[in-house]
């Protein structure tokens, strides 16, 4: 519990001017054409790779290298290949995990400034730390940050540094964040449209990838969505919903049992190069809106793929 609390510390005090770097790295990256190859599942939403999301991991993994040692005691499970990533700890009860950019198709063809740059710390049962920067969100950019019981969402503030931009945004009040119906699916394949629909349904209102407004995670935070429903997420990003969820009293199930999520069973998606969570995970801080979901979806397909 001790080295818990001082890697959570150690983060929330100097990550947040990372990834305010991260998130400027990419800004401008994207202005150019950076598109690569290198995954091959089948998705126009898993498949997306680009220069950026290979650039601003090598920042972020090399600063925790340097930053803090109480980093390097921890495991590290990033999206991509680059960085010092050799210099994490084999094993640990704590993990970092990165997703350099989130939402890299809507970054590569410019069809949206929804995208972000994220960081979580958990261990096999929980999220214990998440930051997200989002490097379009208003004119210097935007923050959901969850920490300790307390979420900040809001506004960039260049005035400030990093962290006092952070500390200058009012919590989430769980009391006044109102509840939305809107429910953002995705990992279905081509069914994800369809799926959608049959949230809508149910009397919620179900959102494919291409529906979505903006990202989730300030839109979970600050109950314009109010949660979401995922065919085998993946490791680097979905854990920032549950913890957000879990923190505005709701949680993250597994629908065809209801049992909550934790991270002790993983799958290597090789057609993605990713780790992901197995089967179909319901999400939402509101527990009537994430049974309505689960009930929905238990008997769905829990294979991502067919084969």
């Amino acid at each position: 519990m001790k080295m818990q609390n001082e890697v959570v510390a150690a983060l929330s005090e100097k990550l947040p001017a990372v990834m305010r770097w991260a998130g400027s790295i990419a800004r401008e990256l994207r202005k150019h054409n950076i598109e690569i190859s290198g995954k091959t599942s089948g998705s126009i939403f898993t498949d997306a790779l680009t220069l950026a999301d290979l650039t601003v991991q090598d920042l972020i993994i090399n600063a925790m290298r340097d930053l803090d040692p109480l980093f390097l005691q921890c495991r590290i499970e990033a999206e991509e290949t680059t960085g010092d990533l050799e210099r994490f700890a084999e094993e640990s009860e704590l993990t970092l995990a990165l997703d350099p950019i989130d939402g890299t198709r809507q970054f590569r063809d410019r069809t949206g400034n929804g995208y972000s740059v994220m960081l979580h710390l958990r261990n096999s049962g929980d999220v214990l730390y998440s930051l997200v920067y989002l490097p379009e969100q208003g004119p210097m950019g935007g923050w959901v940050e969850v920490s300790q019981g307390t979420i900040r969402c809001g506004k960039d503030d260049y005035s400030k540094t990093a962290r006092d931009a952070l500390n200058s945004l009012q919590p989430i009040d769980p009391v006044t964040r109102p509840d939305s119906p809107n429910i953002y699916l995705i990992g279905f394949q081509q069914r994800d449209p369809e799926c959608a629909k049959m949230v809508t349904q149910i009397g919620l209102n179900g959102f494919a990838p291409d529906e979505m407004p903006d990202s989730i995670y300030p839109l979970l935070a600050c109950g314009e969505f109010g949660g979401s429903l995922i065919h085998s997420p993946n490791i680097y990003d979905f854990p920032v919903s549950l913890h957000i969820a879990r923190t505005l009293g709701g949680d993250a199930v597994w629908v065809h049992n209801g049992e909550s999520v934790h991270f002790k069973e993983t799958w290597l998606d090789d057609r993605a190069d990713m780790l992901r969570l197995p089967g179909i995970v319901a999400c939402s801080a509101n527990r009537e809106t994430l049974n309505k979901l689960a009930e929905l979806a238990k008997n769905w397909n829990r294979n991502r793929y067919e084969q």
